[in-house]
């Protein structure tokens, strides 16, 4: 039997097509039409005025926290559930994470707690917002569309504007989701995108900056580009990166955009078909979408205490699945960090949560064996 992935790029498009013009024009590096057309597209689709290309979404988390100015010693908050980039991106700013517990129901960051959080631990300082025990300013928050999935981004919102908050969205996981028919990415100062091969569209690797301010715009571009600022000499006005996205990648990316609505109808039919034949089975959870929201349907998971037992069931018959993202506090990098909850409801959630095959490519007859598969785990 042929191995079924979790999650793999579909490219059934014009990727040949363009790549193949990248090839034979000779633009293949990081200035292009197929950049600037896949900016452009992503501002038609999301709805935010300027795009800005780089080379992944780790990249353009860590130089929107820049745009933001984060600094030295900042604090910014993230959910503790979320793939690693997110921290990540926030120690490269010279931040450090301030981890909030999530949602025991959406597995988003736990709003009410995060309002508890800021109300009783923090003050304004001078406009800013600073942690009482210690007197640094948390900076920024970050929120992370944990699979597509949004929390209620009024409120997160609200907070962040009474407690003086920049928002910098993780919206990596989460093209094609709204909240109250409003993209992802768009509510915060920033928003960014990841297009790794897993993602719902693919560059191999890739990402995106979004924005309404203009002036954040300009200056993302600048900085993702060595901020160079004479067309001919060396010369540079402070430092910068080399995190601009190369021409061929944005040419697959271009591609892939003409088809994400018909992914996320197959991602729609397939988390569809998953709730309809696993509603029931034993203590099997899918993750809860608010009524306002309307996810992408990224990478289905579900939660059960038979999550280990399903992944080997599943890993003997050549089918590939995951488990969740372990907690930032268990990792050794943060486990020292400030991380607030009353119950850990991550820990549990990372615990019993397994991601199983969704690629936008699967066969219903694949589909049908996963279910089998998994409901003999609970016979």
């Amino acid at each position: 039997m042929d191995i079924i992935p979790l999650s793999v790029p579909k490219l059934a498009g014009n990727e040949w097509k363009y790549v193949k013009d990248c090839l034979d024009t000779g633009w293949i590096s990081s200035v292009g039409s197929y950049v600037n057309q896949f900016e452009k597209q992503t501002t038609e689709f999301t709805g935010a005025k300027y795009a800005v290309a780089a080379m992944n979404g780790s990249a353009a988390l860590h130089v929107s926290l820049r745009l933001l100015g984060v600094k030295q010693n900042d604090y910014v908050i993230v959910p503790n559930i979320t793939f690693i980039a997110s921290c990540n991106a926030i120690t490269y700013a010279g931040a450090e994470p301030i981890l909030m517990d999530v949602d025991v129901n959406t597995w988003q960051m736990d709003l009410n707690l995060l309002e508890e959080f800021l109300q009783t631990k923090t003050e304004l300082n001078n406009n800013n917002c600073v942690l009482k025990a210690d007197g640094r300013t948390i900076a920024a928050i970050m929120p992370v569309h944990v699979l597509g999935n949004m929390c209620d981004m009024e409120q997160l919102m609200q907070l962040a504007s009474k407690f003086n908050l920049k928002v910098v969205e993780d919206a990596t996981e989460s093209l094609g989701s709204t909240f109250k028919g409003k993209h992802s990415g768009t509510f915060g100062h920033i928003g960014c995108f990841s297009y790794n091969g897993n993602k719902i569209i693919s560059t191999g690797g890739g990402g995106m900056i979004i924005t309404n301010d203009e002036a954040i715009a300009k200056q993302a571009k600048h900085l993702t580009t060595q901020a160079k600022i004479h067309p001919d000499e060396y010369i540079h006005d402070e430092i910068g990166y080399n995190y601009r996205l190369v021409n061929i990648l944005a040419a697959v990316g271009v591609a892939q955009m003409e088809q994400l609505p018909d992914f996320l109808k197959k991602k729609k039919y397939i988390s569809d078909f998953y709730k309809k034949y696993l509603t029931g089975i034993g203590d099997i959870q899918f993750q809860q979408i608010e009524k306002d929201v309307q996810p992408n349907n990224w990478l289905f998971t579900i939660r059960t205490s038979k999550s280990k037992e399903i992944f080997e069931k599943l890993k003997k018959n050549d089918i590939i699945s995951r488990p969740f993202w372990m907690p930032m506090n268990q990792l050794r990098m943060f486990q020292n960090n400030i991380y607030f909850t009353k119950t850990d409801i991550a820990n549990d959630v990372y615990s019993k949560s397994i991601s199983i095959p969704c690629s936008t490519g699967i066969s219903d007859p694949h589909l049908a064996l996963v279910v089998k598969l998994i409901k003999e785990c609970f016979n």
